[in-house]
């Protein structure tokens, strides 16, 4: 009988497969990982794009868009009117985005943060992750609300409500808190964008720019909630002191100066022993509080610039201060920005500044061309 021998394959042959392998895999995986980003991009447009809408219908309901509102303590009555513990303008957009529930859930008349001041009754509300507010290629906050009373989650918010090209956020013309009038604490000053503290009146007869040529919303990337790194843009450097124009054009050679200062500090913010003080790294933790850095932002720089965020309070509290709270994304070449009309666009990290603070004001008589960005 005739035997047959059986041929397998030799270590050289079974070696040039997985070679080739390799190859293909190394050459697919940009092209998978692109398509997966432009999927989560889309998905972040579309998020936008809802946010816009829902400031169409609440002004067509209301006749002028939502702002910062003061609430009052549960417990004594007390005015808060410094945007802490007081609710978002995303937060009266809830029910045009399908969550009325959420928001029926809210007392919205009452403060929303230091339970001792009764913000517990808004604990439905104020600890709902919204999906809406989160783009897909922007990690979640880590950590919970360990302070206040509030035991829940950190929500995260990716889009804020823009307060225009100033490191304002009010509409108070002087500061009356007491504090170091040099660091220029709580609210001060007048918006030139369309949200802000208490800009309740603001509606589109007030957008004399053109409705397509202000921005609304735009986004940012959630803070990494360590203070002991630095992340530029996301991390907020604070007690850099402001002196001169905090309103764009007029304020820029205040700005270039105090931005850069900013950034020379940034390196130490993340030693010592309390660097929470300096590096404050929760950008966007909730939408639901009408603060600077957790809903409301402004219209400095480009996106992902090469500077961090900054506050100019020289107190160690929140986030009630002015400063810069920018844009910024994870998406490759810049971020997404929804305009006052409710169109979405995509702002390039080399839009020039002059075009940047022309998109941030409503009423400035900036003639910006579509091309430009």
């Amino acid at each position: 009988m005739l035997s047959r021998k059986s041929r397998g394959f030799t270590l050289i042959e079974l070696l040039v497969v997985i070679a080739i392998i390799a190859v293909l895999i190394a050459l697919l995986l940009p092209a998978v990982q692109a398509a997966r980003e432009a999927a989560r991009r889309a998905q972040c447009t579309n998020n936008l794009k809802q946010l816009g809408l829902a400031a169409q219908n609440y002004h067509s309901t209301h006749g002028a868009f939502p702002a910062v509102y003061p609430a009052r303590a549960l417990n004594d009555n007390s005015l808060y009117s410094d945007g802490w513990g007081c609710w978002s303008p995303q937060t009266h957009l809830l029910p045009f985005l399908e969550q009325v529930n959420i928001y029926n859930a809210a007392n919205i008349a009452v403060i929303n943060r230091n339970d001792p001041g009764g913000a517990y009754v808004n604990w439905t509300t104020y600890n709902a992750r919204i999906d809406s507010f989160l783009c897909p290629s922007s990690p979640l906050p880590q950590g919970g609300n360990s302070t206040f009373g509030n035991t829940g989650r950190k929500t995260g918010n990716n889009y804020f409500s823009s307060t225009g090209s100033t490191l304002n956020y009010g509409t108070n013309t002087t500061d009356t808190s007491g504090n170091d009038p040099t660091y220029n604490w709580n609210g001060g000053g007048v918006v030139n964008g369309l949200y802000g503290l208490t800009a309740g009146s603001l509606g589109i007869r007030d957008c004399l720019d053109g409705t397509s040529n202000t921005i609304a919303f735009g986004e940012w990337r959630t803070g990494d909630n360590d203070s002991n790194k630095l992340s530029i843009p996301s991390d907020i450097i604070s007690r850099i002191a402001y002196s001169g124009n905090t309103t764009m054009p007029a304020g820029a050679a205040d700005f270039q100066k105090w931005i850069t200062q900013c950034a020379g500090a940034a390196p130490a913010s993340t030693q010592g022993t309390d660097t929470w003080k300096t590096n404050m790294s929760d950008l966007g933790q909730d939408w639901a509080q009408g603060l600077p850095g957790y809903s409301l932002g402004n219209v400095l720089m480009a996106p992902n610039p090469q500077y961090p965020n900054c506050r100019t309070c020289a107190w160690d509290g929140d986030l009630d201060c002015y400063g810069m709270y920018g844009l910024s994304s994870f998406h490759p070449g810049g971020a997404n920005v929804a305009m006052v009309d409710g169109s979405v666009r995509f702002l390039k990290s080399s839009t020039g500044q002059q075009v940047i603070w022309g998109l941030g004001s409503r009423a400035q008589g900036e003639v910006i061309s579509a091309d430009s960005y």
